[in-house]
């Protein structure tokens, strides 16, 4: 079917939405691009695609806009147990040995379900987890779930499906997490519901690992159907953040249509009968494991898989064509450096609190809280004064779960700067935490008028390169998925 648009302007088209979005829109796919400004469109008040993209190619856009556009050149459809195989590796072979040692060092375990849709894929692993380790508190579990679309999120935290989202699942699942309601649909039982955290997050354009949303020092992230839509330039640098959100050891797992030798080059390949994961080994050069079939008790085996075949190299080159661009460069060396110089700690008896902070961040983002508390402790003694310092140590012990300490050291800050926004920020997170929305709805609103007296382009403090319309943005879509209770009591 010819499109509709002329040529030229789905050139421009397909160049803005590169430019904006990072998602990649060839000649071969721009039949593709014009169904998705067609009914982006309807969410501008728009009438046709033409008109679409007459204005999106002439108006200056905020990011909220960017975002719809974007959320309709997605494939916004998921289902449970959805790429099986992948789940099976998850649950017969990563999560009982990260299951095992969490339980030996306190940690919590975190995963992340990076580009989560309408809440499937991560109530997956709810359940998986459920099935494993039935009681929450024998070992602590972040299971953090984001997306670009506040629609989805919507959807996904109220947890209710419908048959479509059960194609190819078994029948036990309904029968053992979910109530059938009154109008044919499926609602997930609380207990499940509330093991996932759901937030946005712009994979292609937000900052990440971060405190600040959480996505540091994750042991296993699923980024899957989501890197095939980007230029080769933003996958790489979606997939360098990726890296450095995980802790030593961690667990990237995407789609099989998505795995390639070259994008993934800083990563250890490892195989599994009819699936590749990557593993982050930082320092260690990039290289290829074969590991055997293993029994599920989660999935019921109903056939035998065929051994794999040698891995040439670091791993299986697949689809490598999604990522125009990528096949003629050489691999990084070894690992893959991180933000900062984590390796280069402070000399001993230093008194520079900035060195001594960033010691602790770079702690934190690799999962070492005890040792990142131990460095903020040093930034406080060496300048009492400094408010970062105590919002640091605040996020830092929200992280540990320690709710009153964190809400001590976060109120320190804002004795000494009522204008720390995002101290107000980190204290309505905590409320949320702790399941006070009515608390965190003040907080949050409080953000929003400090927010006000910053030019919106300015770079918050603290926040690693958050902007100021950036934060309003987030908190906006915060205070709209409070409940409704909370906000009518506020």
């Amino acid at each position: 079917m010819r499109c509709a648009l002329p040529d030229e302007r789905l050139s421009a088209l397909s160049e803005f939405v590169a430019a904006r979005t990072g998602l990649h829109f060839p000649q071969a796919r721009w039949r593709d691009l014009e169904r998705g400004v067609a009914a982006a469109a309807r969410d501008f008040g728009l009438p046709d695609a033409e008109s679409c993209a007459r204005w999106l190619l002439s108006t200056p856009l905020a990011r909220s806009h960017i975002e719809i556009l974007a959320s309709h050149l997605t494939v916004g459809e998921t289902y449970f147990l959805r790429e099986q195989r992948s789940l099976e590796v998850l649950e017969a072979q990563i999560l009982p040995e990260l299951l095992r040692s969490r339980r030996d060092d306190g940690r919590p375990l975190r995963i992340w379900s990076a580009a989560c849709c309408t809440g499937e894929e991560p109530y997956t692993i709810a359940m998986l987890i459920d099935r494993m380790m039935p009681d929450p508190k024998a070992c602590p579990v972040t299971l953090l779930a984001t997306d670009i679309n506040p629609q989805f999120l919507r959807k996904a935290a109220a947890g209710v499906y419908g048959e479509w989202s059960f194609r190819g699942t078994p029948g036990w699942m309904r029968e053992r997490y979910f109530r059938k309601r009154k109008d044919g649909r499926y609602a997930l039982l609380p207990h499940i519901r509330s093991r996932v955290t759901f937030s946005y997050l712009n994979l292609a354009d937000d900052v990440y690992p971060s405190l600040l949303n959480n996505t540091n020092a994750m042991d296993v992230i699923f980024c899957r159907n989501v890197l095939m839509y980007f230029t080769a330039e933003r996958a790489r640098e979606v997939v360098r953040n990726l890296y450095r959100s995980l802790v030593d050891g961690g667990w990237l797992i995407v789609s099989p249509v998505e795995t390639s030798s070259v994008l993934f080059s800083s990563f250890s390949a490892v195989q599994f009968p009819e699936v590749v994961v990557y593993r982050k080994i930082a320092g260690a050069a990039p290289r290829a494991v074969i590991m055997g079939n293993q029994h599920s008790a989660f999935f019921q085996v109903t056939d035998t898989l065929n051994p794999p075949a040698p891995i040439p190299g670091t791993g299986p080159v697949v689809q490598d064509s999604r990522y125009p661009g990528l096949q003629d460069e050489a691999p990084p060396g070894p690992g893959v450096p991180e933000t900062w110089e984590s390796s280069k700690t402070p000399a001993q008896g230093t008194d520079d609190g900035h060195a001594l902070s960033r010691a602790a961040r770079s702690c934190a983002n690799a999962g070492r809280l005890a040792e990142a508390i131990e460095w903020c402790g040093k930034a406080i003694a060496a300048d009492k004064l400094n408010p970062a310092h105590y919002y640091l140590l605040g996020t830092i012990q929200q992280e540990q779960g320690q709710a009153e300490a964190a809400q001590r050291s976060l109120l320190r800050a804002l004795y000494l700067d009522p204008g720390f926004v995002l101290a107000h920020f980190a204290l309505g997170n905590g409320e949320l935490l702790q399941g006070r929305p009515r608390q965190a709805k003040r907080h949050f609103t409080n953000t929003l008028d400090m927010l006000q007296r910053h030019p919106r382009g300015e770079l918050l403090a603290e926040s690693e390169g958050l902007t100021a319309e950036r934060l309003t943005e987030i908190v906006t879509f915060v205070l709209s998925s409070l409940p409704r209770a909370a906000a009518v009591r506020a």
